[in-house]
């Protein structure tokens, strides 16, 4: 199978669903201001899918930002660790939350003087979610 046939399966899917219950939203959206002399920040938010099939996105994008990246931290011999996420399922009509000490957005190299976030998440190619956000001291 290539690598299309998800994402556009993906995209009838999207187009299939009611406009009255969007097939992906975003709730509690919580995009924290980098703390002055810091390269990088946090993101929280609530992700649900109202969809009869598992949403999976591979990778976030901002044009506010340099990179964003999905992270976890994990307790691992008594020690809490951050790793990186190479993606993240969202199973059908589930909420999948991002917290401090669990999943969370890490977003590096802020522009200047941004006060809003745009952030495209992405399932392969197809951006599947967009979410406009201002930034929380």
């Amino acid at each position: 199978m290539s690598r299309e046939f998800p994402a556009l399966a993906l995209v009838v899917l999207l187009a299939s669903c009611s406009a009255e219950k969007a097939p992906l939203v975003a709730s509690d959206v919580d995009i924290r201001k980098p703390v002055p002399g810091m390269n990088m920040s946090a993101g929280y938010l609530a992700l649900t899918n109202n969809t009869s099939r598992p949403v999976v996105i591979t990778h976030v994008d901002s044009t506010q930002f340099g990179s964003v990246e999905l992270h976890e931290s994990v307790l691992e011999d008594g020690v809490s660790r951050m790793r990186p996420l190479g993606e993240l399922t969202i199973p059908p009509r589930q909420t999948v939350r991002f917290e401090p000490g669990g999943k969370h957005l890490m977003l590096m190299r802020p522009a200047i003087g941004a006060d809003t976030v745009t952030l495209d998440f992405y399932s392969g190619d197809t951006v599947v979610l967009t979410v406009n956000a201002s930034l929380q001291d």
